[in-house]
This record gives C-alpha cells, sequence and structure tokens, in this order.
C-alpha cells in the first residue's frame, strides 16, 4: 500500500558527505514519522535519525552534529545529509516511515529497501 524508494548511497571518503533520499507513494493519508535506521554487518539495525510530523527531529548520539534530517511534506520525501562521514558509518541504510494509510484503522510502518553507504579510503 505504500512504498519507499531510497537513493543516495554509494562510497566516499573518511570525512566525506552523501545525501540520501527517501520517497513515499501509494495510499498515503498523513506521514506521521519518517526516519532512517541503520545496520553494519554483525551488528543490530539502529537509529540514525527520524522527523516527526515534519518539524520534531531526533538524532543518534553518534551521529549529533554530523547528520542532519530534513523534509519535504509536499513531495512525502525524507532526506538525510551525512557530514564528516566515519569509517564506523559504513551500513546498509534502510528508510523508514510510520503513515496513516487510506482505509485503514491504525498508523502503520513500513521499510525501504536498502541502500548501501561504505565510507574507506
Amino acid at each position: 500500500q505504500v512504498q519507499l524508494v531510497e537513493s543516495g548511497g554509494g562510497l566516499v571518503q573518511p570525512g566525506g558527505s552523501l545525501r540520501l533520499s527517501c520517497a513515499a507513494s501509494g495510499r498515503i493519508f498523513s506521514i506521521n514519522i519518517m526516519g532512517w535506521y541503520r545496520q553494519a554487518p554483525g551488528k543490530e539495525r539502529e537509529l540514525v535519525a527520524t522527523i516527526t510530523s515534519g518539524v520534531r527531529t531526533n538524532y543518534a548520539d553518534s551521529v549529533k552534529g554530523r547528520f542532519t534530517i530534513s523534509g519535504d511534506n509536499a513531495k512525502n520525501t525524507v532526506y538525510l545529509q551525512m557530514n564528516s562521514l566515519k569509517l564506523e558509518d559504513t551500513a546498509v541504510y534502510y528508510c523508514y516511515t510510520n503513515v496513516a494509510v487510506q482505509g485503514a484503522w491504525s498508523p502503520r510502518n513500513y521499510w525501504g529497501q536498502g541502500t548501501q553507504v561504505t565510507v574507506s579510503s
């Protein structure tokens, strides 16, 4: 019912920058939360950043001051600007959304397919 399409991953050197994008489409009545999680090899998926109601942001301590999440409500799109990237930022980054779906009684969670971010010299 809702699809998430991610883009912007890739290979970057330490200290470099990348910008991830995620566009939501489908039977969306309203978006409550959009955000990013990541999963490194051998580790559990962890929160990176979220934006609630297009305004309130939340960041993992490990990315504060380096990553910035923003949203475009008109396009149902969320962005993650990643600066000063470190080796430990290497992971698959997953877009996440909690949305009110047309015809559904309660909000639902959806995940993107993931995009690889590799930080390497």
